[in-house]
């Protein structure tokens, strides 16, 4: 079982540089919204290009990556070679499969970028087709970060792989950056589809790329320094790679239908697109889903990862008390850090839009209305997050698939009748399916892993997570409280949002800490000892 104080300074390691990483993504996020706008063509355009390589890379080996890399090297260590054989068999076989679909994946750009758009003009089609051309090689990169530093996390070195994506965001940034210079902003100089010249195209695709290169080819360094040394393998019968191939196979099915449902949100959202109405579309969708994932990227997954190498131990030595012990503690601490987050995102939604996406007043509610919707889902999707990785730490990738499964035949039901509501919101109604269907998966993941395992400790964690809500609600009727005093200032100007959105998100985090601490929350109190421990040290 892992201690708290090992887990908390592992999680804090990582949470420092995700949270690093997500503060220069927002200031990427902007810039991005600056050079090319949010509900403008081109940047729905540029949003569908780059995010392909990153949902291809999901469906193929994201989930495939993360479910089987750590429970098999760590079940190889306790071969007599330490299981470096295996591990360089295994990353080799990867190694191709990324190299194949990577190539693959580019030559059929026009392809994936029809499947993911909708109701496109063929100038708007050939823009993005363009930017995929130079964003698609992004999928052999991520594949690569992804398994080097999954390496690293199965050998608890667990920092490297949470501070890289630092790099690929201040890459990304001065590339933006440049652009702006050369090329103007959307406000001063309209980038319409017309203007798009091939030095354009390859510097706002081709810096994109280079980001995820280096994103992923900083970890070598690492590795280097905690002794493994990496050598092309053949040869891949025979050696135990048979469990592995089964988990893929059904995680890649997860995966699958998972990524058939984002298709059918990412056309369904581009058909809200109308131009000239400023409605909430691909890219909005995309501004409030970066939203969203911050708290959980922040807490849960790096809570996750730190459990993960122990789950799987654990799993591996048949110690189900103490894989239970730490699931339970892990569903806890993330929800204290996730209550509150859903509480200020509902009270800030629009604020934080503004000052991620800029734009006016319009802009700003439309997509901080996207925000609302989504946060609502936070709470169960960190928490089925957490119940995935113990089915993972026992192999066992089937269980998540049939979970998944109607999940996602109930969302994307639900987004394709979205259609029949006004454009303005039906982005808004996608989030809120989306904040539906991570409830019913959380509910049904728990209930298997109460069978599997026995008592879970559901009455514990329903009982902090009851408290976590209580402290929420007072600490968003006193962040709702504040806005009443002056409504029109939040949503006046960019800097204004940004001094809202502090000033409130202050106030609220202190009301829900003194909350918290009234009403004796056990999970605050060992934060809160561990942090008073450090200061004595």
């Amino acid at each position: 079982m892992a201690s708290f104080s090992s887990l908390a300074r592992s999680s804090a390691i990582m949470t420092a540089g995700t949270l690093t990483s997500r503060i220069l993504g927002l200031v990427k996020a902007s810039m991005l919204a600056l050079a090319i706008g949010v509900t403008a063509v081109q940047a729905d355009a540029f949003d569908v290009a780059n995010k392909v390589p990153n949902t291809l890379y999901m469906l193929l080996a994201g989930g495939v990556v993360n479910a089987v890399l750590v429970p098999q090297l760590v079940r190889a260590t306790k071969r007599e070679d330490g299981g470096r054989d295996y591990t360089n068999r295994l990353l080799t076989l990867s190694f191709l499969l990324l190299a194949v679909v990577s190539v693959i994946a580019t030559i059929a750009a026009p392809i994936l970028v029809w499947l993911y758009s909708s109701g496109w003009s063929p100038e708007q089609m050939a823009l993005a087709t363009a930017f995929a051309y130079w964003c698609l090689p992004q999928l052999f990169f991520y594949g690569l970060y992804t398994l080097l530093g999954q390496v690293l996390n199965a050998k608890s070195s667990f920092g490297p792989y949470m501070w890289a994506p630092v790099l690929n965001n201040i890459v990304a940034i001065a590339g933006l950056a440049v652009f702006i210079v050369v090329f103007g902003t959307n406000a001063a100089n309209p980038h319409t589809l017309d203007t798009w010249t091939p030095e354009k195209i390859a510097l706002m695709g081709g810096s994109a790329t280079l980001g995820v290169a280096a994103q992923a080819l900083i970890l070598i360094w690492p590795l280097g320094r905690i002794g493994f040394k990496y050598r092309p393998t053949f040869g891949f019968r025979g050696v135990g790679l048979g469990t592995a191939g089964k988990v893929a196979f059904w995680t890649f099915a997860a995966m699958l239908i998972g990524q058939l449902g984002f298709l059918i949100i990412s056309r369904v959202a581009a058909g809200a697109s109308v131009p000239g109405e400023g409605n909430a579309s691909n890219a909005a969708y995309t501004y409030a889903y970066l939203v969203f994932m911050l708290p959980h990227s922040l807490i849960a997954v790096s809570l996750a990862t730190a459990l993960f190498t122990s789950l799987s131990k654990n799993a591996a030595e048949h110690d189900t008390e103490a894989v239970k012990s730490d699931f339970s503690m892990g569903v806890r601490i993330v929800g204290l850090i996730n209550a509150f987050a859903v509480a200020a995102l509902v009270v800030l939604a629009s604020p934080v839009a503004m000052v991620i996406a800029g734009g006016g007043r319009e802009q700003a509610m439309a997509v901080g209305l996207v925000i609302i919707t989504m946060v609502f889902g936070l709470i169960p999707f960190s928490a089925n997050y957490l119940a995935q990785r113990v089915f993972y730490a026992y192999e066992d990738a089937r269980t998540p698939f049939f979970i998944q499964l109607p999940q996602i035949v109930f969302q994307s039901l639900a987004v394709l009748s979205a259609s029949i509501f006004p454009k303005s919101v039906t982005v808004a109604i996608i989030g809120l399916v989306m904040s539906l269907g991570y409830l019913f998966a959380m509910i049904l993941s728990f209930a298997i892993l109460s069978k599997r395992l026995g008592d879970i400790d559901l009455r514990a964690i329903a009982q902090a997570h009851v408290k976590f809500l209580l402290a929420a609600l007072a600490a968003g009727l006193a962040g709702y409280g504040m806005l009443l005093f002056f409504p029109d200032f939040a949503l006046s100007g960019q800097w204004q949002a940004f001094v809202t959105t502090a000033g409130v998100g202050t106030v609220m985090l202190i009301v829900y800490i003194g909350v918290c601490f009234l009403l004796r929350v056990r999970e605050l109190h060992s934060i809160i000892g561990l942090a008073a421990g450090k200061l004595k040290r």
